[in-house]
């Protein structure tokens, strides 16, 4: 039976140090042998060789488990003409699997893209698209005489009149993306659902690798939450860091969308991505960070927006993103399902680490949803005592009352756990960590959000042209001492404005950082 050995493998997980005489190394080339006849075996087979290649004890665990996760494709085949039921391979946590498919909805431009690299393994959902109407309004663009059938026809055959129209050997969806191109958005009004067919590529989760990296075995317990201080590694030394050339860039940029992707995710950078500022950091232990920013024509009117995938051992792990303003930064950290007993919080605090040292910034706050608030995964993981205990701190009375609650019960009786409802109320406000050279408290009502409002009231009143400035100009003009700055300050403002447009988002915050008057007139503006 494939159970014990499954948990005998998955108890491996945690266990690092002595070589263990090759108990390990045996169960591998075991469940490489094994065949298993159900897809909820074949996942725990597939994420626990993907965590032990991950954060191997030594090469040779790390071969054994890469040649089990090379042979998945095979086994899903073998499973599928079984007659099983392979729906589990498209849960979001497990998507990806080689030999599996994935049905979802993406924006123009990721489907664009993806579409580009994957012309043959992409192509609309048809079967499960329930939303066919609304095709019509979008087609009639380039379809002359669909206008005649869509108004006033019950049943129009769309997939017919795209097939009329479209060259022989086009894909439907390589055809709707080239007439939407100049229409971007009314792809988007289509909810239109893609089918990706993995396969047995190198894109796929099972096999995806950075190339020619050197193996970082753990031969000693790894790293715990207790054992990791993030206000030491925030006065950290440096990472190493350095710029990708364009066509590093472009093939690290491919990599990410196609990672995000098969786990349903879309971030804005990702979807928009500075491919002339893409950095790679090595933060030790087997784990490198690449990260980069957006073209100006795809900036946030205030914040400086930054995000990045992170590898172990040459494996994705996880995605980090950052919206930043003066030393303030918003950090939205995910570590994918597959790696949550690794190192985790020592990874969080190198990503932390590495943007105080690009960015400058040393204020760092979580959005609520992240720990919880509308978000089920999250009180699940206990995400909230994750950042609690790395030295967090909630910005809400209510909350930080009732967080010192909970942690008297914890001194008192160390088994004791919060409940999944006290875990919701903690996860209701922001959480801040502010670096030992931060100045504590002063961002702790700060929202970007009242800045947007501040500005819409005064245009409701009359009071702000709006009609060609930008975001941050708004935010200027609202400061009711403005005209009584000195011209030193006047200026460096200026700079600040231009630096918002300039090649790197990076200057934009040092230079922010700079101006002390300007940040006071933020906090007020943004702290209601």
């Amino acid at each position: 039976m494939p159970a014990p050995l499954l948990d005998q493998l998955e108890e491996w997980k945690g266990r690092f140090g002595p070589p263990g005489e090759g108990q390990l190394e045996r169960l591998l080339a075991t469940a490489a042998r094994r065949q298993f006849r159900d897809a909820a075996s074949l996942i725990r087979l597939h994420e626990t060789a993907l965590f032990l290649r991950a954060y191997p004890r030594n090469p040779e665990v790390a071969r054994l488990a890469d040649a089990i996760l090379f042979s998945f494709a095979g086994r899903v085949a073998e499973l599928g003409a079984a007659g099983a039921d392979l729906s589990a391979f498209e849960e979001p946590e497990i998507s990806g699997i080689a030999g599996t498919s994935l049905s979802a909805v993406f924006s123009y431009e990721v489907a664009r893209r993806l579409a580009a690299r994957h012309p043959r393994d992409i192509e609309i959902a048809w079967d499960r698209y329930d939303g066919i109407d609304r095709l019509g309004p979008v087609l009639r663009r380039f379809l002359p005489l669909l206008g005649e059938d869509w108004p006033v026809e019950a049943h129009v055959p769309y997939r017919q009149w795209i097939s009329a129209a479209r060259p022989r050997g086009t894909s439907d969806l390589a055809w709707l993306l080239e007439h939407l191109a100049a229409w971007p958005e009314q792809f988007d009004t289509l909810d239109l659902p893609l089918t990706w067919r993995v396969g047995d590529t190198r894109t796929s989760r099972s096999r995806l690798r950075l190339p020619g990296r050197k193996l970082y075995c753990h031969q000693e317990p790894l790293l715990r939450r207790r054992d990791v201080s993030l206000a030491g590694e925030l006065e950290g030394p440096p990472v190493p860091v350095r710029r990708l050339a364009r066509p590093e860039a472009r093939k690290i940029l491919d990599l990410i969308l196609d990672t995000s992707a098969m786990r349903f995710r879309e971030l804005y950078g990702f979807s928009h991505p500075d491919e002339g500022g893409v950095f790679h950091a090595d933060a030790g232990r087997g784990v490198e960070i690449f990260f980069f920013g957006v073209p100006p024509a795809w900036r946030l009117p205030l914040r400086a927006y930054h995000g990045g995938l992170f590898f172990k051992n040459g494996v994705p792990a996880g995605y980090v993103e950052l919206l930043s303003l003066f030393e303030r930064a918003e950090v939205g950290f995910n570590l994918y399902y597959t790696f949550r007993e690794g190192e985790s919080a020592w990874l969080y605090a190198q990503l932390l680490r590495l943007f105080r040292q690009v960015l400058g910034v040393s204020c760092f706050s979580v959005d609520p949803y992240q720990i919880g608030l509308e978000n089920p995964e999250a009180v699940d993981s206990g995400a909230f005592w994750f950042y609690r205990k790395l030295g967090f701190r909630p910005v809400d009375p209510q909350v930080a009352g009732l967080m010192e609650r909970e942690e008297r019960r914890m001194t008192q009786t160390p088994s004791y756990r919060s409940s999944k409802r006290t875990l919701e109320k903690l996860a209701e406000g922001y959480i801040l960590f502010e670096a030992p050279s931060s100045e504590k408290g002063v961002w702790d009502n700060f929202r970007v959000r009242n800045l947007g409002l501040a500005v819409e009231r005064a245009r409701a009143a009359g009071a702000l042209d709006t009609e060609s400035s930008s975001g941050l100009a708004l935010v200027l003009s609202l400061i009711p001492d403005l005209a009584r700055w000195t011209a030193e300050e006047k200026t460096a403002a200026a700079k600040i404005l231009r630096a918002k447009e300039s090649a790197s988002e990076a200057r934009y915050l040092r230079l922010m950082q700079r101006h002390p008057r300007l940040r006071a007139a933020f906090l007020a503006l943004g702290s209601g």
